[in-house]
């Protein structure tokens, strides 16, 4: 029985044709120079710094492939970081306890799950990691305790993004502007009378982490 496909001079050869065509070093390069420019980007959403991110996170695909060629070693997409200083993270007896017993925090991503960064969709809300300050003030402002709060998963896309731990407090910044679109004829107030505004149901745009 003749083959019901034919190819003539190149037409009718569809998918495999199409596949033929296709430059798996290409597709390999592409997904390192995606993966490694959001790992950046978290890096730096973090409160990292790593040297010449601005440069980094500029670079084309092709700068990329000219750079790593078109199938990168692993071994040089590397990223060296060093956290922000911040005069305000003050390290506290017990801080420093536990983390000498536990110094080192593995945290692994599947390279598909970074090729594009999820803080950035547009229904993705703005998030405000607070300080534990900032959390004990909350919990008192409101005569609640922490379990009181709202939870969110530890394996929230959101939560390990920012590698968020167990106990840590989340302001999600959207449900602010949402709430006064709903009241007051619907007009947008500036940014402190939105924010007082929320204050009634205790922030109820806080999450904490709960593992």
């Amino acid at each position: 029985m003749a083959n019901n496909t034919a190819v003539h001079d190149g037409e009718g050869c569809g998918t495999a044709c199409i596949l033929s065509m296709v430059d798996n070093a290409s597709v390999e390069s592409r997904r390192y120079y995606l993966a490694r420019r959001t790992l950046m980007e978290m890096l730096r959403d973090r409160g990292y710094v790593v040297a010449n991110m601005e440069v980094e996170l500029r670079r084309s695909l092709a700068d990329f492939r000219e750079v790593f060629g078109d199938k990168p070693e692993a071994e040089r997409l590397r990223i060296i970081a060093c956290r922000a200083s911040d005069p305000s993270r003050k390290m506290n007896v017990h801080a420093q306890k536990v983390l000498d017993e536990y110094p080192v925090k593995v945290e692994t991503f599947p390279i598909t799950g970074l090729l594009f960064n999820i803080t950035k969709h547009f229904l993705a809300t703005k998030h405000e990691i607070l300080t534990p300050e900032d959390k004990e003030t909350l919990l008192k402002k409101h005569s609640i305790e922490d379990k009181q709060l709202p939870r969110m998963l530890e394996n929230d896309a959101i939560a390990k993004y920012y590698g968020l731990e167990k106990g840590q407090v989340v302001k999600d910044l959207h449900a602010i502007l949402w709430k006064p679109l709903c009241c007051e004829n619907d007009r947008l107030r500036d940014w402190e009378t939105v924010s007082a505004a929320s204050d009634e149901a205790f922030e109820n745009l806080v999450l904490l982490l709960k593992l």
